[in-house]
């Protein structure tokens, strides 16, 4: 794009006060900034403060799972499907892995996070081997792409490779970056966060396979004949990745995507539930469920909408790529967005200033005809470290891998 033209367009979407910024700047500045601009999706600035614009929900439906009781009577004939797919090269796992362990009291990639008691024991080291464990049992390995973002992409690829990729072999792992999506004020006006550079945040879990596209990433599963793609989170210690009887399970229902979930705890649990939405797979969160729908019961007293998400999932590649120039879901984002003002100072605010844009890997299942959905138990599946103490915490996680027993 010229520079005129890139001014214009800026002007167009009422920025001017980035074109006085990039006129500011030095060639090198300039080069920089334009790149970022060039990338800026103008449909979804458009949508800060416009509510009207977030698409609306369809006729929710409940959705039954595929239960532990059901899974144990199959179990051999899923695990040996589940181990032939892995053996014939035909299933990949992508861990999403792009965000801080802020929340932590962590500067550093949330992987990094040392969860240990007597001993070093990383989250990321934690994954690896869960995953290990299904690969000695396949006795081949599973390749693995892990999903960083500019924020802490040099800082975790020099992490694995201090560690040794804790076990694994390099060659079956390879990094991308997810986008950066732009940040604004509450006036749709993009935030700077220094003189040559938009305040950029990752996208979203959801851009992962735009993302594993456009970065070239995608070859590599085209190449090894990689089938199906198991996306995990990187905050849950005790998940199953590349789960050979889930894996069995989801080929054998004849379904095209699967999605691991946990029966709730009560009905007011803060989890994303799985469910039918206009007769297709969806997932609707818990602030969007009404009291209507969070209470409501069967005949035998279970809670029709029952079994909430704990983002696993198992997707079939053919399908994404179907889906991929589909337009997702856009959730606007109220957040402390660090920018710098008109003098070139840099502010940390102390409660919400603008807005963030994010794609979620949850709105995925409702590209999908069709989702198994797949229940595992709790206590030995979903230890989510989301806080330092409390509920979904460190503390719990550790509870939690001890009463598995993993040392700690």
């Amino acid at each position: 794009m010229k520079e005129n033209e890139l001014l214009n367009v800026l002007k167009e979407h009422g920025q001017e006060h980035i074109v006085e910024a990039y006129q500011k700047l030095d060639d090198k500045g300039k080069e920089k900034l334009a790149a970022q601009i060039e990338r800026i999706d103008w449909s979804i600035v458009e949508m800060a403060g416009h509510k009207e614009l977030a698409q609306e929900r369809g006729k929710l439906e409940p959705l039954s799972a595929l239960e532990v009781t059901e899974i144990e009577k199959n179990k051999a004939k899923y695990e040996e499907i589940g181990l032939d797919a892995i053996r014939a090269g035909k299933v990949g796992a992508v861990l999403l892995a792009g965000g801080q362990g802020t929340r932590l009291g962590s500067d550093g990639p949330k992987g990094k996070y040392n969860i240990g008691l007597t001993k070093e024991v990383f989250i990321f080291e934690r994954l690896i081997r869960n995953l290990l464990d299904v690969t000695d049992k396949a006795g081949c390995f599973v390749p693995l792409y892990v999903m960083t973002s500019d924020k802490n992409h040099d800082e975790t690829v020099a992490f694995f490779a201090e560690k040794d990729f804790f076990g694994y072999p390099e060659e079956f792992v390879k990094f991308f970056k997810q986008e950066m999506a732009p940040s604004v004020d509450f006036q749709g006006k993009l935030y700077m966060e220094s003189a040559d550079s938009l305040s950029l945040s990752p996208n979203g879990n959801g851009g992962w396979f735009y993302s594993m596209a456009v970065t070239g990433v995608l070859k590599d599963v085209k190449a090894r004949g990689v089938e199906w793609l198991n996306i995990f989170a990187v905050d849950n210690v005790l998940q199953r990745i590349a789960d050979p009887v889930f894996v069995g399970a989801t080929i054998d229902s004849g379904c095209v995507s699967g999605a691991k979930v946990v029966r709730k705890a009560d009905p007011e649990e803060k989890i994303g539930v799985l469910c039918l939405e206009d007769g297709r797979p969806s997932i609707v969160e818990y602030y969007e469920m009404t009291e209507e729908i969070i209470n409501s019961r069967e005949a035998d007293g279970e809670l029709s909408y029952n079994f909430g998400v704990i983002l696993n999932y198992l997707f079939r590649v053919e399908q994404l790529e179907e889906i991929a120039n589909q337009k997702m879901t856009v959730h606007v984002v109220e957040k402390k967005i660090p920018f710098i003002d008109e003098n070139g100072t840099l502010v940390k605010p102390e409660s919400p200033n603008g807005y963030k844009f994010e794609l979620l890997v949850l709105d995925m299942i409702h590209m999908f005809e069709n989702c198994l959905s797949y229940e595992v138990v709790r206590d030995y599946e979903f230890a989510p470290i989301k806080n330092k103490t409390g509920v979904d915490s460190v503390e719990s996680a550790r509870a939690l891998l001890q009463k598995n027993g993993v040392e700690l």
